[in-house]
């Protein structure tokens, strides 16, 4: 079945030599329409493999910077590349749900059966996609679909719940779950584009500003890992996953564990890259580098899985793995030091697993100590996504350090970790619920201490993420905690440095009291996976290329705040970390539409009290073109007391239908009201 092309209103017209591009609907079975834009070569030979982008972030202008990058060259080099925009979002009909809804994923296997039916398709279908695109490529390969024969996930998660922007250790990832929902709450707020859906744009805006729901609420409803948080996840049964899969994450990425858990444990076609990279696509020059020619490697893997073209990638490493030398702390680096090895399989041969008990590290001390952290503490963790802004990484850890019960480990002999540090913790509380956060530093000879990795354990889940059992006051417990891998190189003359916290705001939302934790050194340990060869291991990429990006002009605000400040009230002892999450900000596309993008992220605490913790998000977005004109506000606020999260999310939108100058009419205005009880966060 065929659909009417439309008019490709985003794409920059200087395309590459031999390729064209066009817009269309894709039918699903109730009769929604999913608007695609496909970009194929201009004379293809015969019918074409597909490689299918499917996400919520708008192919019409935000995601056209990106999307020009990587679609195009595929087309030079063979395949149909289609970018698809999810039910409800961009110009795509129908109302948007939840992140990953059984309506998206059963929307994205139709999306996948059109592709393979299509006459100018050879029937071979791939997916790719950084964090988004990369989830629903992953959790689409565990539903199976028959065409589907290849993905390469980016930035993705295999475990929704823990591994994802809810939940860390069990505790509420107070950073993400409230900033994230926020920014998705603002983006599904923005309109169809008129020049695509025709001239009722406005009241389809409206009815989808009508249905839009904030997601936060539903989110904090889950605190366990129930059915919810099951679907979607990809790990809950790895072997339904038949498609070849390349996974690809970041060190400095929140999503790096699930490289290493789909490489161990996918029983199809299976490879892992994780570089130094933060949340981006590790072809694009962002910090912190080297960039690789992921394109290239990408290709290689389609040419094999969807042409069957022996391009040699069954012969790779299960795990190419960059790990970083050590470094000055900085909040950005432009390139990490460091070099790539090689594992044959993960679990790796070469890699040897190093016990140490706390108490034989220097601050250990002769017996028990206490932790009971300022509530501020964690103020200096960096962002949880670092896009490669210039704030995006934590700054030198000392002020954190001195809030936390800290461990050394001098080292004698320069070594390497590469995958899970774990740490296993004897402690006692006075209350039934307590959270500890786990860092682990490099520090140097100077005193600096940078971040290398860190882990959280909410005392309530240690046996299971799926129940809740409060701590018993007063009696000795143990605490797993499997800090975030990583691949870093300890230098000789440096310390190994264990830091153990009670509070970790805003990352983690803090429980309604502050408990006192008592830690015995002497019944906890430290295990520290070292790769044991030291030589080259041969891993080689190709430099980075892209096709022509598009050419859009970026403006700024005319007075531009900090990306990031602290400050403190010594009166009042409030913390304050004010935040521009950087996602993009203002832009001129060639077509002539005039985006602006403002947002700014609050996070409040006194030192002595958990429930003065509030998270605040603004967002203030703008789409203007002669003939028409949208814009949106949206806040979202988040307290807690002891026992409720309490959250208010408002929406305002207008709209401008006609020619400059015609007036501005207000679309809608909403305010949701949430009480969500706390059952184990």
């Amino acid at each position: 079945m065929s659909t009417p092309h439309l008019t490709a209103i985003g794409p920059d017209p200087r395309l590459p030599e031999g390729v064209t591009v066009r817009d269309e609907w894709i039918p699903m079975p109730d009769g929604v329409r999913l608007h695609a834009r496909t970009w194929a070569p201009a004379d293809p030979d015969g019918p074409l493999p597909v490689l299918l982008e499917y996400l919520p972030y708008r192919l019409d202008d935000w995601t056209a910077p990106r999307d020009s990058e990587r679609h195009p060259w595929y087309a030079q080099h063979g395949y149909a590349s289609v970018r698809v925009d999810i039910r409800g979002t961009g110009s795509s009909d129908g109302f948007f749900d939840d992140e990953y809804s059984e309506q998206e994923l059963r929307d994205g296997e139709a999306v996948i059966a059109w592709l393979a039916a299509q006459p100018w398709s050879s029937g071979a279908v791939g997916m790719f996609g950084i964090s988004w695109g990369g989830f629903n490529a992953l959790q689409l390969a565990a539903r199976a679909p028959a065409a589907l024969r290849a993905i390469v996930t980016v930035c993705s998660t295999d475990d929704r719940y823990d591994n994802d922007v809810h939940y860390v250790g069990g505790a509420v990832l107070g950073i993400d779950m409230t900033a994230w929902g926020a920014t998705m709450f603002a983006f599904n707020s923005r309109p169809p584009r008129p020049e695509v859906v025709g001239p009722d744009w406005v009241d389809r805006w409206r009815a989808r500003l009508d249905r839009n729901r904030p997601m936060t609420p539903v989110w904090l409803s889950h605190q366990e890992r129930d059915d919810y948080w099951r679907h979607g996840s990809a790990g809950e049964d790895h072997s339904a996953i038949r498609a070849a899969v390349l996974a690809v994450g970041g060190w400095a990425d929140p999503y790096r564990d699930a490289v290493l858990r789909l490489v161990e444990h996918v029983d199809a076609p299976v490879k892992g890259i994780v570089g130094p990279w933060s949340h981006q696509y590790p072809d694009r020059g962002l910090a912190p580098g080297p960039s690789i020619g992921f394109l290239q490697e990408t290709l290689r893997w389609w040419d094999r899985w969807l042409q069957d073209v022996d391009t040699g990638v069954e012969d790779d490493p299960a795990l190419r793995a960059w790990i970083n030398e050590g470094e000055a702390p900085a909040t950005h680096y432009a390139e990490r030091r460091g070099r790539w090895v090689a594992a044959e399989a993960w679990p790796s041969t070469a890699s040897a697993d190093r016990t140490v008990p706390l108490d034989l590290l220097r601050g250990g001390g002769d017996g028990p100590v206490v932790v009971r952290s300022p509530q501020h503490t964690g103020v200096d963790a960096g962002r949880f996504f670092p896009f490669g802004n210039a704030t995006d990484l934590p700054p030198d850890q000392r002020a954190e350090d001195g809030r936390s019960v800290c461990f050394d480990l001098p080292v004698d002999e320069a070594f390497d970790v590469l995958g899970n540090v774990t740490v296993r913790l004897t402690v006692t509380s006075d209350l039934p619920r307590a959270t500890l956060t786990v860092r682990l530093c490099d520090v140097a000879p100077d005193g600096s201490s940078t971040l290398v990795t860190r882990g959280v354990c909410n005392a309530a889940k240690r046996a299971g993420a799926d129940r809740a059992d409060p701590l018993e006051p007063g009696v000795p417990t143990e605490l797993d905690v499997r800090l975030v891998s990583t691949g870093h190189r300890f230098a000789a003359g440096h310390r190994v440095r264990l830091a153990v916290s009670s509070s970790y705001w805003p990352w983690v939302w803090p429980h309604g009291a502050a408990a006192t934790v008592t830690l015995d050194p002497a019944a906890s340990s430290v295990t520290l996976p070292t790769w044991t060869r030291a030589t080259d291991d041969g891993v080689r990429f190709e430099e980075p290329i892209r096709s022509t990006p598009l050419a859009i002009e970026r403006t700024s605000p005319v007075d531009p705040l900090p990306q990031r400040t602290v400050t403190h009230d010594v009166e009042t002892g409030e913390w304050t970390l004010d935040v521009d999450p950087g996602y993009g900000g203002g832009r001129v596309y060639p077509d002539g539409l005039v985006f602006t993008e403002d947002a700014r992220e609050t996070y409040r605490i006194r030192q002595d009290d958990p429930t003065s913790a509030r998270a605040t998000s603004r967002w203030a977005i703008g789409l203007d073109q002669p003939e028409w004109a949208a814009r949106v506000e949206t806040t979202s606020d988040v307290t807690a007391t002891a026992d409720a999260f309490q959250l208010v999310n408002t929406v305002r939108a207008w709209a401008r239908d006609g020619a400059t100058g015609a007036p501005e009419v207000l679309v809608a205005e909403h305010t949701f009201t949430d009480e969500v009880p706390r059952t184990s966060a």
